[in-house]
């Protein structure tokens, strides 16, 4: 599932966080930081290393305290139920929960021995996920034999055995192959199609761009821009809308009418400043009709999530501007 600019017609929200702040000793890591997760979106966080990403998620899925700030997950207060919160949540970090002594299948009832499962339901609920996430013929197989996406996927059908509404990925694609990266993503989104909301934290702005309804970016400790990834790529400069015409006298006509910001006169081709939006091509097409000039092709070119990435994050700036 993946939203950008749809509207999320979700009535509630599976994650409210308000003013929240932690500092460790004099050093404020979140900064009073306000989200909303709708039920059953895919929410990515992004930022640099030390944004505090990883901290937000040990706070929300109640693994550290907070200092300031009111949470809700799952319908839960955080502060005056936090065992609500555990029984509405499923947590896989970037540094995997698995026993790597015990095969696939014996981790897997593990956990359903951890969320107390009868003997029935547990054995069930482990061949389901097992089937799941492609692991049956690896089941009686320790993970020291499997390959990383495979670890992943185990470590997350973990995460799914008390099948919670709300799950948490902290860099769950930290270290694989392409491969192993996109047989998660489609994990995510099948989880995502099923109504369970996800709450992803990564450093891969192409996993972010793919697989997000919504994203915030975090610098600092504060949230910096929130929205979808087509409305935060239209926060910066770059965008472009490229013309392509069949014969230099159409591209003469249209470069006096237009004022390009580019032109080339081997590719016929005019680049005009634009945000990529309903509204500036419609403008451009405007003015093509009134001057009776013909277009063979229009191509939008917006910038990316890397290019919104450094143009707002104060850290990101820093480490390119010293690279």
């Amino acid at each position: 599932m993946k939203g950008n600019d749809m509207t999320i017609t979700k009535t509630r929200d599976a994650i409210s966080v308000t003013g929240l702040r932690k500092s460790y000793g004099d050093k404020l890591v979140l900064d009073g930081i306000d989200l909303k997760v709708p039920e059953g979106s895919v929410f990515a966080l992004l930022g640099p290393n030390g944004a505090g990403k990883t901290t937000i998620v040990q706070i929300l899925s109640t693994l550290i305290g907070f200092d300031e700030g009111r949470i809700a997950v799952g319908g839960h207060d955080l502060a005056t139920s936090p065992d609500g919160v555990r029984t509405a949540i499923g947590v896989t970090g970037q540094f995997s929960a698995i026993d790597t002594l015990l095969t696939g299948e014996e981790n897997l009832k593990l956990m359903a021995d951890l969320h107390h499962l009868s003997k029935e339901e547990g054995r069930a609920r482990v061949t389901e996920l097992l089937e799941r996430f492609d692991l049956v013929e690896a089941a009686k197989d320790t993970p020291a034999t499997y390959s990383g996406g495979m670890q992943r996927r185990l470590d997350l059908a973990m995460g799914l055995m008390g099948s919670p509404s709300v799950v948490f990925l902290d860099e769950p694609t930290t270290g694989l192959d392409p491969r192993g990266r996109h047989t998660v993503w489609e994990s995510i989104r099948r989880l995502a199609s099923e109504n369970v909301t996800i709450f992803l934290t990564t450093q891969y702005l192409e996993e972010a761009d793919r697989l997000a309804d919504r994203i915030a970016l975090l610098d600092d400790g504060k949230v910096v821009a929130e929205g979808t990834p087509n409305e935060l790529k239209r926060l910066v400069s770059g965008g472009h809308i490229s013309l392509r015409f069949s014969d230099p006298a159409q591209l003469d006509t249209a470069a006096r009418v237009l004022e390009p910001m580019g032109r080339d006169d081997e590719q016929l081709t005019l680049d005009l400043h634009g945000d990529g939006g309903v509204a500036s091509i419609r403008a451009v097409l405007d003015r093509l009709d009134q001057n009776a000039i013909e277009v063979e092709s229009l191509t939008v070119h917006t910038p990316d999530l890397d290019d919104v990435f450094f143009a707002l994050t104060g850290r990101a700036n820093e480490e390119r501007n010293a690279s």
